[in-house]
Order: structure tokens, then sequence, then C-alpha cells
């Protein structure tokens, strides 16, 4: 379109436009307005704000700048508050009952993280707040062997331990048991009763142990009657009787199998009555011991004034050395009741007569224990008892 410009000059010597180039500029005008307010819509509008901020609070959200200008990472966030959790399990037997009443100790580092606690009827325990990290378990049942666990407990977890079998203890107690002083007693008997010279005649009244027991009166009429009824006891009366037949010793006996066998009654009640009355209730009334001990040390003289006096000194059940009054009261008792057997005719003498053969024999008894018997002796019993 071709638009006619003309001018008119006033009379101030101005130029003026025309009215239709007045409306041409001004419709120009309003077109680049509306274009600009176009474009501010659609371009984004620069971060001048952002720009005007502190050095300062721009490195403390974006990062902090070392020694040389570089920008190190953002600090991490601070982690959570970490949340307590549970423990639990079952117990049960070898046979899968439930094992209820077994202890339960919860502990980290050897230090108890909660009080101790019993499994229920159904054999389960529960621990609950428990701080997260590792923990041990020991379990404990009278009669069981002792289980333990070990595990890691994360946050807020529910930590189940897998079921717990507990097992029979096959632990062994040792139990020592001290024998009495009786006990020891007896078994010394035990050992007595095995004593024969040449295996064959009995040695049962000497002890070589070095500190014998003491015998009660119960185990000093078990030594007496053992003795008295020893098959060896009845061939040895038997050949005593015959030796005073053959030289007619208590004569109002008489002769032939009568007169043998009164003079074999009387040799055996006097065996019986002296052993009984001298080794058995004499010694249980007065508490002392009718056995021979040992000595076999020192010199032979020492040991053969030993040996003789034992026919008149004898230790005590309290093991101090005494007057034999068991020997010597024996000896004159066994004389006194042989007078209810023997012929009247010959009880003259009798009662001392024995007496003294009595105490003789106890006296050479003793020389032959010391220094000979012994020797003669098998199964000796020559250690002092041990005490399982």
């Amino acid at each position: 379109m071709v638009v006619a410009v003309r001018a008119a000059r006033g009379d101030s010597g101005k130029m003026f436009l025309r009215p239709n180039v007045q409306g041409l500029v001004l419709g120009a005008g309003a077109f680049v307005w509306l274009s600009l307010c176009a474009l501010t819509c659609v371009l984004p509008i620069p971060a001048v704000a952002q720009s005007q901020q502190p050095p300062a609070v721009q490195s403390e959200e974006k990062g902090s700048s070392d020694a040389r200008g570089t920008v190190a990472p953002a600090a991490e966030a601070q982690p959570e508050r970490q949340l307590p959790g549970n423990i639990s399990g079952t117990l049960v037997v070898q046979t899968g009952a439930a094992a209820a009443g077994a202890q339960v100790r919860l502990t980290r580092d050897g230090q108890p993280l909660s009080p101790d606690i019993s499994s229920g009827d159904n054999g389960q325990f529960s621990f609950a707040n428990v701080p997260p990290g590792p923990f041990h378990l020991t379990i404990t049942a009278p009669g069981f062997a002792t289980h333990e666990f070990d595990g890691t407990l994360s946050p807020g977890q529910a930590f189940i331990v897998p079921e717990v079998m507990l097992s029979v203890t096959t632990a062994v107690t040792e139990v020592r048991v001290e024998m009495t002083q009786v006990e020891v007693a007896q078994e010394e008997i035990k050992e007595q009763e095995k004593q024969r010279v040449f295996g064959i005649i009995p040695n049962f009244y000497v002890t070589y142990v070095p500190d014998p027991a003491p015998l009660i009166a119960k185990q000093k009429f078990q030594l007496a009657f053992r003795s008295v009824i020893d098959p060896f006891t009845f061939v040895a009366v038997g050949f005593l009787a015959g030796l005073q037949q053959a030289s007619d010793q208590f004569p109002d006996f008489g002769q032939g199998a009568q007169g043998y066998g009164k003079r074999y009654g009387a040799a055996y009640a006097d065996v019986v009555v002296s052993t009984f009355i001298g080794s058995a209730i004499l010694p249980s009334l007065l508490k002392q011991d009718p056995r021979y001990f040992y000595k076999g040390t020192g010199s032979k003289r020492s040991r053969t004034l030993y040996a003789l006096a034992n026919a008149v000194i004898c230790k005590g059940d309290n093991k101090k050395w005494q007057p034999n009054y068991s020997e010597v009261i024996g000896a004159f008792a066994t004389g006194a009741v042989s007078y209810l057997y023997y012929p009247k005719s010959d009880r003259s003498g009798l009662l001392a007569e024995n007496a003294l053969i009595k105490l003789g024999e106890s006296a050479v008894a003793g020389v032959f224990q010391e220094f000979v018997l012994r020797k003669l002796t098998p199964h000796l019993q020559t250690h002092a008892q041990t005490q399982p």
C-alpha cells in the first residue's frame, strides 16, 4: 500500500504529520508492546536474587570450599535414631516336649542387657526393647547341658532364635566317700581272716597294719567266733586230746573212745572259754584290743621285750598302751570255768596252772609273731586300709 505523505508547513515553520500518519504510528507502537508482553510470558525470568545472596549462604547449601577453591560435596544427612527390637525363641527337650522353667540370660560383651527370664510352660521366652547390635544367650536348666547362642539384632527387628533343643548333661560328678572307723576295721578283719601260717594254721589275732582301726564289741566277738569254729581248731584240739590220752593225763576221764571224747570236749571247752573271755567279753567291757600289734622295727632285744610284754600290756580302743587286764583276768577266769567240766580229783592247782599256762602261751606266741610267723604267713595286710 502506498501512503502519500504530505507536508504542510504552518506559520511557525514546523512540520506536522497528517492524521492518517499519526494512526499508523500509534498502531505500530501497540504492536511492539504486545509483542514484548508475549515474550515476557514465554521466556524464564533470570534468577537475579540468587546471584545476590552472600557467598557464605551459597557455601552452606552447595558445599564448602577447600584451600584450593574446590567445592566439597554437601554433608550427608544425620542417621535416624535406632529403634530397639525383640528377641524370642522356643526351648524343647530331646523328646520334643517343651522345656519349661529353663533360665535364659541375655548379655552383650559380658554385661546383661535385660534381667534373666524363665521359659514358660510352652517353652517360649521373649526379651523386649533390646538395643540393636550383637547379643549372647545362655540357657541353663537342672539336669541339662548349658546351651549358648550368638546373634545380631537389627534396629526394630523381631529376632526369632532357632528352636533350641536341650540335651541331658553327661558330666560325671566325682563323689568321695569317707569310710567310718568301723568300716575300716571291718575291712582289716577280713584281711586278718586270710592270714594263715603255711596257708593252713589260723593267724587271725595279729595285725601288720601300722595304725589299725580299733574294733567295736561286735567285731571282737566276730573274730573270736571265727577263730573257734575254724577247721584247723578242731584238728588241733583232737591232736591235743590224743596226747593227753596217750600220757593218761586226767586219768578220771578213762581210756578208749569215751575217755578220748571227754578229753576232746574239755580241751575244746578250754579253747572256747579262753577265746571268748580273754578276746571278746573282757576286751569289750574294758575297751581293750585283743590283737597283737606287729612291731617289726628296732633291735632284736627291743622287739623281744616288746613281744613278751604283750602278755601283760595291750592297746586300748583309744590306741594308748595300758595293762592287759583282759589277758590276765581272762586266764584266771578260764581256769575257774574249767572246774565245771574237769574231774574233781584233777582240779587241784588247775586254776593257777591254766592261768599261768595261758599267760606263758601268750608271751611265747608274741615272740613267734615278731620273728617267725610273719615270714610264714601269706596274704598279709601290711598297709593301712585305703579310703575310697
